[in-house]
C-alpha cells in the first residue's frame, strides 16, 4: 500500500514555529511559576489542536494559567462557571425574537470564543456537558436548525477539582475521551511559591498589574498548525505507537485501553511537541512526554488494583517500561 507523502520541511516555517512557542514558553513563566511542564503540555495541545482537561486543587492558578494563555496569543478568553442548575443554552446561546424587525437572532453563547474556560465541568448535568462536548468535537454549533461554525483557534481547557466529588457529575469515558490531554496542575515547590510571594510584592497578580501584551496572534498559532503535516513520523515510530496502544489493552491491571482515538491524540500531540522542540520529526522521547497526559483519563483501572493501590500513572511508567523503544 503506497504511503501518502509528507509535504517538504521548510526550515523557515520550522524555525517559527519554535521561535513563536519559545516566546509563549518563556512568558508564560514568567507569570505562571513553577509549572514549567504544565506549560509545556498546555502548549502542546495549543498547537496540536486539541482540547485540554486541567486538574488540581483551588488555588493553584488553573484559571490564571488559561486567561494568561488567552491574552498571549491574542485570543478571545470565554469563560463559564459551571453549576447544577446550568442549561445547554447558557453556553451555547439562543435565537431571540426581535420586536422591531420581527425576526429571531442569535444571542451568542460564551462558546463563542477562542479559549473558553469551562470552570468545574463536573458540577453541571449531563445534558449541559453534552453540548459542550458536541461543540468541541465538531466546532460548530447547532441551533434551531441552523449550524454555526466556531472560531479557528476555538480551544477548550476544562477543569475539575480532584478533591469534592460530593454535587458532582463525572464524565462518562466517552466524553472524556474527546479530550486530547489531561494535565495535573499541584502545587508548586517551595522556591518557586517564595517567587509568588515576591512577584504579588512587587505588583504582579492584583487587578492593578499591568495587562499583558500579546507575543504572538491567532493567525500565528493556526499558521503553526498547519506546519504539523510537515512533521515526519518513521515506520519505527508509528510500530511504537501501535505497540504501546495495543499493550494498554492487555494489562492486567486495566479493565479499558487505549481507543484508536487515543492513539490519533497521541500522535498529534507528539508532533507538535517535535516542533515546539525545534524538529520536524518524531523521536520516542517526544511519544513518552506526552504518553501520561494523553493516558491518563482514558485508561480505567480494574476495581481490584484501585483497592491494592495501583495507580494510572504507575500504569503508564510500567507500560513504557515493556515496550521495546525503537533504535
Amino acid at each position: 500500500m503506497q504511503q501518502p507523502a509528507v509535504p517538504t520541511v521548510n526550515n523557515e516555517e520550522l524555525r517559527q514555529v519554535k521561535e513563536t512557542f519559545d516566546r509563549l514558553r518563556s512568558a508564560l513563566s514568567e507569570n505562571i511559576v513553577g509549572q514549567d511542564r504544565v506549560i509545556d503540555q498546555l502548549l502542546t495541545a495549543v498547537l496540536a489542536d486539541g482540547h485540554v482537561l486541567l486538574e488540581g486543587v483551588p488555588g493553584t492558578a488553573k484559571t490564571m494559567l488559561v486567561k494568561t494563555t488567552a491574552a498571549l496569543v491574542g485570543a478571545n478568553f470565554g469563560r463559564v462557571q459551571l453549576t447544577p442548575d446550568m442549561l445547554p443554552s447558557d453556553i451555547l446561546g439562543t435565537n431571540v425574537y426581535d420586536l422591531t424587525s420581527r425576526t429571531f437572532s442569535l444571542r451568542k453563547g460564551p462558546i463563542f470564543t477562542g479559549m473558553l474556560l469551562a470552570d468545574e465541568i463536573n458540577r453541571t448535568p449531563p445534558k449541559t456537558q453534552s453540548a459542550l462536548l458536541e461543540g468541541m468535537e465538531e466546532r460548530q454549533v447547532t441551533l434551531d436548525g441552523q449550524t454555526h461554525k466556531l472560531p479557528d483557534l476555538f480551544m477548550v481547557v476544562a477543569t475539575q477539582n480532584p478533591v469534592e466529588f460530593e454535587g458532582t457529575y463525572p464524565l462518562p469515558e466517552a466524553q472524556l475521551d474527546r479530550f486530547m490531554l489531561k494535565i495535573l496542575i499541584s502545587y508548586p515547590e517551595g522556591d518557586a511559591e517564595k517567587q509568588m510571594l515576591r512577584n504579588w510584592q512587587s505588583g504582579h497578580y492584583t487587578r492593578f498589574s499591568t495587562p499583558l501584551e500579546a507575543v504572538c496572534t491567532e493567525a500565528d498559532i493556526i499558521k503553526c498548525r498547519q506546519f504539523l503535516s510537515h512533521v515526519k513520523v518513521e515506520e519505527s515510530i508509528l510500530d511504537y505507537l501501535v505497540a504501546l496502544t495495543a499493550k494498554s489493552r492487555n494489562i492486567s491491571d486495566v479493565s479499558l485501553g487505549a481507543s484508536p482515538r487515543a492513539g490519533l491524540a497521541w500522535l498529534a500531540a507528539a508532533k507538535a511537541h517535535a516542533a515546539i522542540e525545534g524538529r520536524d520529526f518524531v523521536t520516542p522521547d517526544n511519544i513518552k512526554f506526552v504518553a501520561e497526559p494523553v493516558l491518563r483519563h482514558r485508561l480505567i483501572l480494574t476495581a481490584e488494583s484501585e483497592l491494592d493501590g495501583v495507580t494510572v500513572s504507575q500504569v503508564i511508567a510500567n507500560l513504557l517500561r515493556q515496550v521495546p523503544v525503537p533504535r
